[in-house]
C-alpha cells in the first residue's frame, strides 16, 4: 500500500477524515497526515483525524486568512463534545525519505475552542518560516488530544550503526514531545528484530513490559511492510493499547547485518586519505591485498585456509581498509572466528623475529628488493617512446612490483619493532621538502631531483602534484630520531611503494589523454572511471568507452562518507561501526560520522566549522546544523527530532554527554557520532 505522491486532485476539499480517500494523498494532506491514512486503511490502530486540507494553507497564502469554517468542521469531525485537540503540522515536504524535516514545524497541543482552533492552525502555518518552507503547501492535521500513560519513538533500525537487525525504542511517562525535543532522556531499549531485549535503560516511570516491547517490534514490522521500508515511529499507549501517532521514512542509511572480520582504514589512511576511483582502486588495491596475503603465506602464521577465506582488504564506497587482527588491533572476539587467532600467531612471529629466526634474512631481501626497483625505475623510457599498449603492459609490471614490495614491507611491519623509533619517510621528506625551499628551488624542481618527496602526497590518477604549503623552517628545529635498521627498511620499501603508484597512476593518466586526443574519451580525467581491465580493452581495441556514463561519473564528486575507525561489513556490503572493547566512554553516538572544531557555546550564532556544546537538543537548531562540524548535548536522545536532522545533515552528533562543562569555547574537539567519544585535541583553535 502506498502513499499517493502524485498531483493535487483538480478542485480540494477544505476538510477530510483520515478515512476518506483524499487522505493518502501527500499533495491534498501532506505526508504525515497520508501515511495516518494509509496505516489505517492496513488495519493499524490511530487515532482519529481531520485534516485541514492544502487549500486551507493556499487561501491563507493569497491573503484570504485563516478559514474559519473549515477549522470548525475538522472540530465537529473530532470533537463534537468540545473535548481539547491537538493540531500537527503535515506538510508535503516533511516526512520523506530524503529529509524528514523533523521538529522544524509546530505542534500545538491542548487546544480548547473554535477561537484556540484558529489560533493554533496559524501558528502551524506560519511554523513553515523556521523550516524555510515558506513556498510549500501544508496540511493541518486535528486530533483528538489523548493522555498516554507513556509514549515514544521507536526505530525500525539501529539509527547510529545503520544496522537492519536492530530495533531501537524509546519511551517518557506522558505525551512523546519532551522526548522527540530532546528535553528528556527518557527509557531506551536496543532490541534484536524480534523485540528481544540486548540493552535497557529505563528512567523513573518510562518503563514497558516485554510484551509491549515485542508489540512495538512487530508494529515497525508491519509499517515496514505497508511502507516498504523501515520507519521511525511515534507511538503511544493509550487506555493500554499500543496507538500510532506517526509514521515516516527513516533517514539513517540501512547497512544492513555484519558479520566477520574487524576492519578500519587506520593501517593505509596515510597511504589512502580520501576515496579511489575505480581505476584507482584497481591499480593499487589488489597489489596490496595479494601482498598482505603473500607476507602472511610467508610467515607462515596463518593457514592456507584461512587466507582463501578471509578479505584481508576491503572497499567501501571508494574508501581502503585493512583486517584490524592482522595488523593487532583488534581480537578474534571482535568479529572473526577465535579459532583464527592471527593475532596470537602474528604476536609469536614478533617473538621469532626478536630470537633471531628470521633476523638474516629479511633485511637482506628488503635491500634486494629495493635496489632491483630502483634499476626498473631507472631503466623505463619516457612515455612518448611507448606505445598505448606498451604502456598497459607497464602497468601490469608495476602491479607486479607494487604486490613484492608490499608483501615484504608488510612482512618487516609485522615482525620488528618498527613503530617504537619515530621514523618515517614521510619526516625525512618533510626535512627534504624544507631544505630544498630554503635553497630556492622551485616544487617541480624538487619532485624531479628528490622524489622522496612523494611521500607527502597520496596517490591519485591525472591530478597535478601538489607538495604541502605549510612545509617551514619551522620544520628543521628538530633532531631526526635514531632509527633502527629494521625502521629504515621498511620505510625504505614503502617509499618505493609510492614511486610505483605514482608511474603506474602516470602511464594510466596518459593513456586516458592519448585515448581523449583520439575521440574516444571526452577528458583525460575520465579514464579514472574505468576499470583496469576496460581501460585494456579499448586499448586492445575489443570495446569502445560509454562516454555517457564516464561523463556522469565524473559530475558525481559528492565525497564518499568516511569509514568507522573500526566496522564490520553488513550482508548489504555497508560499514557497520564497531565499538572498542570495554566501551569508548564519554556519551552515546547519535551518528553523523566524525567531526572536529573548534568548541562554541552560542546556540544563536555558532561560527560555521565550530562544534556547538548544548544542555539539551531542540529542534531551532536545524537552521545551523549545514555549517556545523559538531553537537555535544548533555541530555537528549538519539531519536530526537534534531538528533535525526544532524544524522541527515552529517553532522557528527553525540547526546546524554556528562562532561559537557569541561569543554570550553576555543577548545578542539573531535566528535565521534558513532562511538560517543569527544576527544580534546592538542592543539587550540587558530593555533
Amino acid at each position: 500500500m502506498e502513499v499517493g505522491v502524485g498531483p493535487r486532485t483538480t478542485v480540494l476539499p477544505t476538510v477530510v477524515g483520515l478515512d476518506d480517500d483524499e487522505a493518502r494523498e501527500v499533495a491534498v494532506v501532506g505526508a504525515k497526515a497520508a501515511a495516518l491514512a494509509v496505516a489505517r486503511r492496513a488495519g493499524l490502530r490511530t487515532v482519529d483525524g481531520a485534516v485541514l486540507t492544502t487549500a486551507v494553507s493556499d487561501r491563507y497564502d493569497a491573503g484570504g486568512g485563516i478559514d474559519a469554517e473549515a477549522v470548525d468542521a475538522a472540530l465537529r469531525l473530532v470533537a463534537p463534545d468540545g473535548h481539547p485537540v491537538i493540531a500537527r503540522s503535515s506538510s508535503v515536504v516533511e516526512d520523506q525519505a530524503a529529509s524528514s524535516q523533523a521538529g522544524q514545524f509546530e505542534t500545538v497541543l491542548d487546544v480548547r475552542g473554535s477561537e484556540a482552533a484558529r489560533a493554533a492552525v496559524e501558528v502551524v502555518l506560519r511554523s513553515r518560516a523556521q523550516a524555510h518552507a515558506e513556498d510549500h503547501a501544508i496540511a493541518v492535521l486535528v486530533q483528538p488530544m489523548v493522555e498516554p500513560s507513556v509514549a515514544g519513538v521507536a526505530f525500525g533500525v539501529d539509527p547510529v550503526t545503520g544496522r537492519s537487525d536492530r530495533r531501537v525504542v524509546t519511551a517518557v511517562g506522558g505525551q512523546p514531545d519532551r522526548l522527540v525535543s530532546g528535553e528528556a532522556d527518557g527509557s531506551r531499549w536496543l532490541l534484536d528484530e524480534h523485540g528481544g531485549v540486548l540493552e535497557a535503560a529505563v528512567e523513573g516511570d518510562a518503563d514497558l513490559s516485554r510484551s509491549q516491547l515485542r508489540e512495538l517490534a512487530a508494529l515497525g514490522a508491519r509499517l515496514e511492510e505497508v511502507f516498504g521500508g523501515p520507519q521511525d515511529v511515534e507511538w503511544a499507549v493509550v487506555d493500554g493499547e499500543l496507538v500510532l501517532l506517526q509514521s515516516r521514512p527513516v533517514t539513517t542509511v540501512v547497512r544492513g547485518v555484519p558479520s566477520g572480520p574487524v576492519y578500519g582504514p587506520g593501517p593505509v589512511a596515510e597511504t589512502f586519505p580520501e576515496p579511489l576511483s575505480t581505476l584507482e582502486v584497481d591499480l593499487w588495491v589488489p597489489p596490496l591485498r595479494h601482498g598482505a596475503i603473500e607476507a602472511l603465506r610467508i610467515s607462515g602464521a596463518v593457514s592456507e585456509r584461512t587466507l582463501a577465506e578471509r578479505e584481508l582488504v576491503v572497499v567501501v564506497d571508494g574508501r581502503v581498509a585493512m583486517d584490524l587482527e592482522i595488523t593487532g588491533e583488534a581480537s578474534a572476539a571482535e568479529g572473526s572466528s577465535p579459532r583464527r587467532g592471527l593475532g596470537a600467531r602474528l604476536r609469536r612471529l614478533g617473538s621469532a623475529w626478536r630470537i633471531g629466526r628470521l633476523r638474516a634474512a629479511l633485511p637482506l631481501i628488503a635491500e634486494g628488493l629495493a635496489a632491483e626497483v630502483d634499476r626498473d625505475l631507472e631503466q623505463v623510457p619516457a612515455f612518448s617512446e611507448l606505445s598505448t599498449r606498451q604502456l598497459v603492459a607497464l602497468i601490469e609490471r608495476g602491479r607486479a612490483g607494487l604486490r613484492s614490495l608490499h608483501a615484504h614491507e608488510i612482512l618487516m611491519g609485522m615482525v620488528s619493532e618498527t613503530s617504537a623509533s619515530g621514523f618515517s619517510g614521510a619526516s625525512v621528506a618533510l626535512r627534504v621538502l624544507v631544505e630544498s625551499r630554503l635553497d630556492g628551488h622551485a616544487d617541480e624542481e624538487i619532485l624531479a631531483r628528490s622524489p622522496v618527496v612523494l611521500a607527502l602526497v597520496p596517490p591519485k590518477v591525472g591530478a597535478p602534484i601538489r607538495l604541502p604549503s605549510s612545509a617551514s623552517v619551522d620544520r628543521l628545529a628538530y633532531d631526526a630520531p635514531e632509527a633502527e635498521p629494521s625502521a629504515v627498511q621498511r620505510e625504505s620499501l614503502r617509499l618505493r611503494v609510492r614511486w610505483m603508484q605514482e608511474l603506474v597512476g602516470q602511464a594510466a593518466y596518459e593513456i586516458g589523454a592519448r585515448l581523449a586526443r583520439q575521440g574516444l574519451l571526452d577528458e583525460p580525467e575520465h579514464v579514472r572511471h574505468l576499470s583496469f581491465d576496460a581501460l585494456a580493452a579499448v586499448v586492445a581495441r575489443r570495446s569502445r568507452p560509454d562516454r555517457e556514463a564516464l561523463v556522469a561519473a565524473a559530475a558525481d564528486v559528492a565525497p564518499a562518507e568516511g569509514l568507522p575507525a573500526r566496522f564490520q561489513l553488513s550482508d548489504l556490503g555497508r560499514a557497520v561501526a564497531v565499538a572498542r572493547p570495554g566501551g569508548a566512554g564519554g556519551g552515546t553516538g547519535a551518528g553523523g560520522g566524525i567531526g572536529s572544531g573548534p568548541v562554541t557555546h552560542d546556540a544563536d550564532d555558532p561560527p560555521p566549522g565550530s562544534v556547538l556544546v548544548v544542555p539539551t537538543l531542540s529542534p531551532q537548531l536545524g537552521p545551523h546544523l549545514h555549517h556545523l562540524a559538531g553537537i555535544v548535548s548533555e541530555t537528549g536522545s538519539v531519536l530526537s527530532h534534531l538528533a535525526i536532522l544532524a544524522r541527515e545533515h552529517g553532522v557528527a552528533t553525540v547526546v546524554a554527554y556528562p562532561s559537557v562543562g569541561d569543554l570550553v569555547d576555543g577548545m578542539v574537539v573531535t566528535v565521534d557520532g558513532d562511538s560517543g567519544q569527544v576527544d580534546v585535541d592538542d592543539a587550540e583553535a587558530g593555533s
